[in-house]
C-alpha cells in the first residue's frame, strides 16, 4: 500500500476499501465532491437514485471520514438538492427538481466554456437584496459567479455575455426578483472599460490556472488506468475544471485576448473525460450496488 493510504471500512457490507489522504492540490469540500460525482455518473444516465453507504465510501477515497460525508449529505437534504429515501435496510439519496436545474445549467456552462468568446450584448445586474434574506444572497452571488459574472462593485455586476434568461430565472427561483434588476447592453471599448475588467476579473491568475490545469493533467501517464485509477482522475479533472465556470467570464477578443492555455485546458478536459467514462463508471456502479 502507498504512504499515506488507510484502509477503511465500506459502511454497510463490512468490506474494506482504500482511503487516501487528501491532496492539499484538490481543495474539494465533501459537499461539492457529491454534486461533482451525481453531476457525472448520476444526472447523464436518468438514474433514479443512489445508495448512502456507496457514496459513503466513494468519499472515503477522497480522504473524507465517514462522518464528514454523512454530514455533507445531510446538508445536501437541508439544501434542497438531494431527497432522502428509505428502502428496507438501505437508506437511499436521489436528485431533487432543484438539483436537476442546477445539475443542468453547470453543464451548459462547463461543456461550453472556451467554445466561444462573449458577444457584443453584455449583461449588468444590480441588487439591493436585504439582510433577512442574506442566505438567498449568498446563493445569488454563488450562481452569477459560475456564470461568468464578475463583482464591479457592491451589489452591480457584470458579463460579457446575454444572461436575461439565466439571470431572470435565477431570481426567481431564490425569490428575490423584486429586489434586483437586469439591464443588457453595448460597452463602448476603450482603455478605461479593458482597465474596468481588469479590475473586476484577475486575468493573469486565470492565465495560470490554465497552465496548471494543462501541467497537471496532460503529462504522461504509464499504461491504461484501472476502474478505480479512472474514477479517481475523473474526478478531479471535472471538478478542477468545473472552478474555470466562476473564473472565466470568455471575454470578446476586443476586450481581452483568450488566456494563455485556455485551448489547451478546454480540449485536454475533452478529451479525457470521454477517454476515462468507461472504467469510471465502471468503479462508481460497483461503488453505489448494495
Amino acid at each position: 500500500m502507498a504512504e499515506g493510504t488507510a484502509l477503511v471500512r465500506s459502511p454497510g457490507d463490512g468490506a474494506p476499501v482504500e482511503s487516501v489522504e487528501p491532496d492539499p492540490a484538490f481543495a474539494a469540500q465533501p459537499q461539492d465532491l457529491v454534486i461533482t460525482l451525481l453531476g457525472a455518473h448520476v444526472h447523464p444516465r436518468d438514474r433514479a437514485r443512489v445508495w448512502s453507504g456507496g457514496l459513503v465510501s466513494l468519499l472515503a477515497e477522497f480522504g473524507f471520514s465517514a462522518g464528514a460525508a454523512r454530514v455533507a449529505l445531510a446538508r445536501l437534504v437541508r439544501r434542497e438538492l438531494l431527497a432522502r429515501v428509505r428502502e428496507g435496510r438501505f437508506v437511499h439519496y436521489a436528485l431533487t427538481p432543484r438539483a436537476l436545474a442546477v445539475l443542468d445549467e453547470g453543464d451548459r456552462r462547463i461543456f461550453t466554456l472556451g467554445r466561444g468568446a462573449g458577444g457584443d450584448t453584455w449583461t449588468t445586474l444590480w441588487h439591493a437584496i436585504p439582510e433577512d434574506q442574506r442566505l438567498a444572497r449568498a446563493r445569488l452571488v454563488r450562481r452569477l459567479r459560475f456564470l461568468g459574472f464578475g463583482p464591479v462593485q457592491d451589489g452591480a455586476w457584470l458579463a460579457p455575455h446575454d444572461r436575461e434568461r439565466e439571470v431572470t430565472a435565477l431570481l426567481e427561483e431564490l425569490g428575490v426578483t423584486p429586489h434586483a434588476g437586469v439591464l443588457l447592453g453595448r460597452p463602448t471599448v476603450s482603455a478605461g472599460f479593458r482597465a474596468l475588467v481588469a479590475r473586476v476579473w484577475d486575468l493573469d491568475e486565470l492565465a495560470g490556472r490554465y497552465a496548471a490545469f494543462v501541467a497537471e493533467f496532460g503529462r504522461p501517464r504509464d499504461g491504461a488506468p484501472s476502474d478505480r485509477e479512472a474514477f479517481l482522475l475523473r474526478t478531479r479533472l471535472v471538478h478542477t475544471f468545473r472552478q474555470f465556470a466562476f473564473l472565466d467570464p470568455e471575454l470578446p477578443e476586443d476586450v481581452a485576448p483568450p488566456p494563455a492555455h485556455r485551448a489547451e485546458a478546454v480540449r485536454l478536459f475533452h478529451d479525457l473525460y470521454t477517454a476515462l467514462d468507461p472504467g469510471a463508471r465502471r468503479h462508481f456502479d460497483r461503488a453505489v450496488t448494495p
